[in-house]
Parts: C-alpha cells; sequence; structure tokens
C-alpha cells in the first residue's frame, strides 16, 4: 500500500492525543494505493467519499484476527522511530509523525477496544481522551464511539484533573492501573474520574495490566507506549503484533529506541522475540511497516 501526500505548507495545525501536530487539510488529500503483499486499487482521501474508503481499506489491513476474546486478548503496539532508530525528538514523538501516521493512528485506535499507555508517556505527550470521527464511526459500530485510554501507574502520579481523566467521556472513562501500594490519597482523587484497577502489590507488570484489561471485556487492546511499557509487554511475551512507522529523520543525540529497558524480572523470557512482516506502506519517505507474531 502506497499512501501519498502533497508536502506540508506554514500553517496552524491540530494536536493529536499522541502529541503528532498535523493539518487536517493534508490528511484529506492522502492517497491510499496497496503494493504490498499484493497491488491493488488506489484511493484519494479527497475525493468525494475516500476518506472513507481510504480508513475502509485501511481497517481491512489492519483487521484484528479472528478468534481473539478476554481469554486470548490480543496486544498490538504502534510506535514510531527515526531513520535510525530514535522514539521520540527532545522527549517527544510529535517531530517524527506526519498526516499519513495520523490516518492509521485513527483507524488502529477506531478498531481498538482499549488503548495502553506508561504514566510517563501520559505526561509528555499530554494526553487526552481520545476523540470520535465521524469518517471512521462505523469502524465503531456496537461499541463506544471511541476506546478508553488505560494508564499504567505504579505510585498514581497522576493530575487528577487533568483532560484525560476529568474530561473523559462518560461510556469510555479512563482507567487507571495502579498498585495496592499507591497512596490512598492519590486513589481516592484519581478515583474522582476515572475507573482505578488495582493490578499489582507494589508494580504492575506488563502481563498483569494485560490481564486486568481483558478482565474489563478489552480482547483488543492497542499499546501506544513509551518504550518503557513496551519493553515490559515484549519481554512478557505478550507483544502480538507491532506497527512501526520509520520517519526519515536522523536524530542522533541519546534518544530512546522503541523498547527500552525494563525491571530485570521482564527481561529475559520474552526477548529476543521474532516477528513476521505483514504488510509495508508507504507515504513519500515514510514507512509503515506491519509485523505479527508468528504462529505457533
Amino acid at each position: 500500500m502506497l499512501l501519498s501526500s502533497p508536502p506540508p505548507s506554514h500553517g496552524a495545525g491540530t494536536r493529536c492525543p499522541a502529541g503528532r501536530r498535523v493539518r487536517r487539510d493534508l490528511v484529506h488529500l492522502l492517497t491510499v494505493r496497496q503494493i504490498y503483499p499484493a497491488s491493488g486499487p488506489e484511493v484519494t482521501a479527497g475525493e468525494a467519499g475516500g476518506r472513507r474508503e481510504a480508513a475502509d481499506l485501511l481497517a481491512g489491513l489492519y483487521a484484528y484476527p479472528p478468534g481473539i476474546s478476554p481469554d486470548r486478548p490480543w496486544v498490538r503496539a504502534n510506535m514510531i522511530a527515526s531513520a535510525d532508530g530514535a522514539a521520540d525528538l527532545n522527549g517527544l514523538s510529535g517531530g517524527l509523525g506526519g498526516p499519513a501516521d495520523r490516518l492509521l493512528l485513527q483507524v488502529q485506535r477506531c478498531l481498538a477496544d482499549v488503548i495502553l499507555v506508561g504514566a510517563g508517556t501520559a505526561r509528555a505527550e499530554k494526553y487526552r481522551p481520545a476523540r470520535p470521527s465521524p469518517a471512521l464511526a462505523a469502524l465503531r459500530l456496537g461499541r463506544a464511539p471511541t476506546p478508553p485510554i488505560a494508564v499504567l501507574s505504579a505510585s498514581l502520579d497522576l493530575d487528577p484533573d487533568a483532560p484525560l481523566l476529568a474530561q473523559a467521556p462518560p461510556d469510555a472513562r479512563t482507567i487507571v492501573l495502579t498498585t495496592e501500594a499507591a497512596p490512598a490519597r492519590r486513589r481516592a482523587a484519581v478515583a474522582r474520574h476515572a475507573q482505578v484497577i488495582v493490578a499489582g502489590t507494589d508494580r504492575v507488570t506488563a502481563s498483569q495490566a494485560v490481564c486486568a484489561l481483558a478482565g474489563l471485556g478489552h480482547a483488543r487492546i492497542l499499546t501506544e507506549g513509551g518504550p518503557g511499557l513496551l519493553a515490559q509487554i515484549a519481554a512478557a511475551g505478550q507483544l502480538d503484533e507491532l506497527c512501526l512507522t520509520i520517519s526519515p529523520v536522523l536524530a542522533g543525540g541519546q534518544s530512546r529506541r522503541i523498547l527500552a529497558g525494563g525491571p530485570a524480572g521482564d527481561l529475559a523470557p520474552g526477548l529476543p522475540q521474532a516477528m513476521r512482516l505483514a504488510c509495508v506502506l508507504a507515504d513519500g519517505a515514510y514507512l509503515f511497516c506491519r509485523y505479527v507474531r508468528p504462529a505457533t
């Protein structure tokens, strides 16, 4: 699949929940054409009905496999990295993304039951509740207009009045996964707006986080990082799929990779993990790679 967009022009943009800035007009001018694993039709999102057709095409390519359920959830990661492997620029992913990346993110969010992020990423990227997209509403039929966001925070070092907690809609309240050791005062403050789930004793492992979300009925789990959380998920053997955007930028410096360490207890069992390349998309110099865990 090839996604082509015109070069960006100067002007105000819109901030997406993951912190990436993108002009709405550019998103609507995307051209979508499948080239791998086989050639397919071309769809121009700027034409009448084209955005919905493009979204439907992407939704088909990124559809979750059949047979998953809360008893066997599927964990998909969506991450971005520079050409030299940096997961951020100056601590944020905003300088790496583009309009096609945003469209893919919107489709992936609409397909998911829940979005899982670490507290550090939620704070740094200034996360807000997911916003409904009228053009993608068909992907949410039978479910709330948006998926809830689940934040993993062992210590509950969160602003209870921040938009992510206080402005979430009633049918997609933010979920906070925390520990028994978290201060009771913080837990009470966060619980004023969010659904608080105690998932661990003094820390929440990746397996405990996935189990807790599955226990709430969420079978399609989309994680957006950050690198520390994704490292734990992969090391625990919980990562079924990786959607990786490769940005045509050389970052240099000491930026982290998309998997960046983690507690020693989570590291050895699941890594290294072989992945199968399922799909490659392109938008100009951007590459979008979809990897899945090989069938056993």
